[in-house]
């Protein structure tokens, strides 16, 4: 089971609510043959969204979203039932035109995908999971 946490998700009005924040990030999770883990979601603001991608890509501007692996999809599972740690993804909704799109996005990269350095996989899986989830 992908156990999802959400923060922050009083500034995403009118945004998914917290099932649907779950059940896209299950539904990413399961295209990579992923069945267990904890992923945390938190909806930041422009300033907070700033600092981190100055901190973490050396990008000093808002972005839509990031992400934040801990122990990876390929990690083996914990011992006694605990999950593996995927890790975080960060959102800024006022730079995200779309939000469920954006935790796709974010839950691919924590899944070990990456639109920088692949053949456009990533970027085909994430259309297509769009797509299902909006059936």
């Amino acid at each position: 089971m992908i156990d999802v946490e959400v923060f922050g998700e009083g500034a995403v009005e009118g945004g998914p609510g917290r099932d649907e924040l779950a059940r896209l990030c299950c539904l990413a999770a399961a295209s990579l043959g992923v069945a267990d883990g904890h992923v945390a979601v938190e909806f930041v603001d422009t300033a907070r969204i700033t600092a981190l991608n100055t901190e973490h890509r050396g990008k000093p501007e808002p972005t839509d979203v990031l992400s934040f692996p801990i122990d990876g999809a390929g990690e083996p599972a914990v011992p006694d039932g605990v999950p593996r740690e995927l890790g975080d993804i960060v959102i800024c909704a006022q730079h995200t035109s779309d939000i469920s799109e954006a935790v796709l996005h974010g839950m691919l990269h924590l899944l070990g995908m990456d639109h920088e350095v692949d053949s456009g996989e990533m970027l085909a899986l994430q259309r297509n999971l769009i797509a299902e989830a909006r059936g």
